[in-house]
C-alpha cells in the first residue's frame, strides 16, 4: 500500500482532497468486486462517477450491521485463495460477523497500528507488553503485534489476565508500554499493593487502552480513568477507538483531546437517526468508509457507536478529525423514566463506588412496555443502607435510580465471562 503518514499534518483542505481522490478508487473497486455493493448501486441507480466528494456520499444508502449479518458472504471481494486471515466481530449487538483479510489487508492493519503507536509517542526504543489475546478470532491482538513489529518495538506477548505473570514480565523484561483493557490495570495495581510490588518505580511508562472509555466528552478523566490515575499517576493513559469492521483505529496523542482519524485508511461521517450529518457539538453515529481494504471493504457503514467529533486543529500539529470517547451503542440506548441513558454512564457511576467488586446492568421491558433497569451487584456489603447510597448516587448523577440486587461476586464473575466471549460482559439487554 502507498504510505503517506505526513498527510495527517497537512491542512484540512489537503486532507479532504486526498481522501476524495482515494474515494473514487474505492467506489470503482466496490463496483467491480463486491456483490453486495453492485446490487446496492443498481437498485438505487447510483452512478459512482458522479460521486466526487465526501458530501456526495450522502447519495448512497448506509450499510448496517444487519446487512453484514444477512449477506456476510456477499461483502467478500476476493477469491478464497487470496484470503490469509479469518476473524469475527465481538458480537456486542448480535451474532458475530466473519471478516476476511488478504495479505495486503494484513499489511494495512500493521501500518494502522504503526500510526497508532507513533501517535502516542512510541518509538523503536520502547518494549510493548501485549496484555490482550492474540487468538480467539480477535483481529486487534494480531494488529497490535504486527504494528509494534512495523515500528521496530520489542514485544512480549503475555495475553490477558494473570496479574502475577504480568508483574513477573515487567520485572524480567522491563517493558515501557502496555496494551491493555484499562479496568485490568486496577487489578494489576491491587495485586501489586497486596504483594508489596513498587509499581510507581517500575519500567512501565504508558498504556494504550482499548475497549473501555477513559475520558468524558470534555476530555477530563472519567471515573475509571481517575481511579487509575490516582493510584498510578506516573502512568500515561492513551485511549483508542477501533472495530473489526473499520480495520483501523482512532488514537489519542499527547494532548489527550480525542482520538485522531488516520486519513489514509478511513473516511468518517457522523450521522443522525435520519442518516443526515450532525453538526460539531452534536452527538452522531460513527459511520465509516474504508480505504485500501481488499478482502471486505465497507461503504458508509454505521457502526452503532455514538460520539462527538472535533475539527479544530490539535496542538500536536495534526489537522485530522478527532473523536470523543464513545457515549454508547445506539442499539443499547435506554429510555428510563423519561431519561435517555447509555450503559457507559451507568458503568462510570458503579466503577466509583467502593465495596462493589463487580456488576451486571440488565435492561428488560416491564409490563407497561417501557424499559426497566436492574443492576446486579457483587459485594460483601448487602445492607439496605448501601442499596440506598447507590440509588442516591444514581439520582444525583443521572436523575433516576434503577433497581438493585445483591449477589455473590463469584456468581457475577461467571455471568461476565461466558465461554464464547472475548470481552467482559457488563450489559445484558433482555428487551
Amino acid at each position: 500500500m502507498n504510505k503517506n503518514p505526513e498527510i495527517q499534518f497537512r491542512s484540512p483542505e489537503e486532507i479532504k482532497a486526498y481522501q476524495e481522490s482515494r474515494l473514487a478508487e474505492e467506489l470503482l473497486y466496490l463496483q467491480n468486486h463486491s456483490r453486495f455493493y453492485q446490487r446496492l448501486f443498481q437498485a438505487h441507480h447510483i452512478d459512482i462517477q458522479q460521486i466526487k466528494t465526501i458530501e456526495g456520499l450522502q447519495q448512497i444508502p448506509v450499510t448496517t450491521k444487519t446487512d453484514l449479518q444477512l449477506h456476510n458472504e456477499d461483502f467478500i471481494c476476493v477469491s478464497r485463495d487470496e484470503i490469509i486471515d479469518y476473524v469475527t466481530t465481538s458480537g456486542t449487538l448480535g451474532d458475530p460477523v466473519t471478516f476476511v483479510l488478504t495479505s495486503e489487508d494484513l499489511d494495512r492493519l500493521a501500518y494502522n497500528e504503526y500510526l497508532s503507536f507513533t501517535t502516542t509517542g512510541c518509538s523503536r526504543q520502547d518494549i510493548l507488553q501485549l496484555m490482550t489475546t492474540i487468538d480467539r478470532r480477535f483481529m486487534a491482538g494480531l494488529a497490535y503485534y504486527m504494528g509494534a513489529r512495523e515500528l521496530g518495538m520489542g514485544v512480549v506477548r503475555v495475553g490477558n489476565g494473570i496479574p502475577e505473570l504480568q508483574w513477573d514480565t515487567i520485572r524480567r523484561i522491563h517493558p515501557t508500554c502496555g496494551m491493555v483493557v484499562p479496568s485490568f490495570l486496577i487489578k494489576l495495581i491491587e495485586f501489586a499493593e497486596k504483594n508489596h510490588i513498587d509499581y510507581h518505580h517500575c519500567s512501565m511508562q504508558k498504556c494504550v487502552c482499548i475497549g473501555e472509555a477513559l475520558r468524558n466528552p470534555d476530555f477530563t478523566l472519567n471515573t475509571l480513568g481517575k481511579r487509575i490515575h490516582e493510584k498510578w499517576d506516573s502512568l500515561q493513559l492513551y485511549s483508542t477507538y477501533a472495530s473489526t469492521e473499520m480495520q483501523s483505529s482512532f488514537t489519542e496523542c499527547n494532548e489527550f483531546h480525542g482520538g485522531h482519524l488516520q486519513p489514509e485508511l478511513i473516511i468518517v461521517e457522523f450521522l443522525d437517526d435520519n442518516n443526515q450529518p450532525v453538526k460539531e457539538g452534536e452527538a452522531g453515529e460513527v459511520t465509516i468508509t474504508t480505504l485500501g481494504v481488499r478482502g471486505m471493504p465497507l461503504l458508509r457503514f454505521k457502526t452503532g457507536d455514538i460520539c462527538y467529533h472535533y475539527t479544530e486543529p490539535c496542538a500536536c500539529g495534526r489537522n485530522t478529525i478527532r473523536l470523543s470517547s464513545i457515549l454508547g451503542r445506539k442499539g443499547q440506548m435506554i429510555k428510563y423514566k423519561g431519561t435517555t441513558l447509555y450503559p457507559p454512564a451507568l458503568f462510570d457511576i458503579l466503577d466509583n463506588i467502593p465495596h462493589i467488586k463487580n456488576y451486571i446492568v440488565e435492561v428488560y421491558t416491564n409490563e407497561l412496555g417501557t424499559d426497566e433497569i436492574l443492576i446486579r451487584i457483587g459485594s460483601e456489603n448487602r445492607s439496605e443502607a448501601f442499596a440506598k447510597e447507590i440509588k442516591d448516587l444514581f439520582r444525583s448523577k443521572v436523575r433516576v435510580a434503577p433497581s438493585i440486587n445483591f449477589e455473590s461476586a463469584e456468581y457475577i464473575a461467571k455471568i461476565q465471562m461466558p465461554p464464547m466471549s472475548r470481552k467482559i460482559v457488563k450489559f445484558i439487554d433482555l428487551r
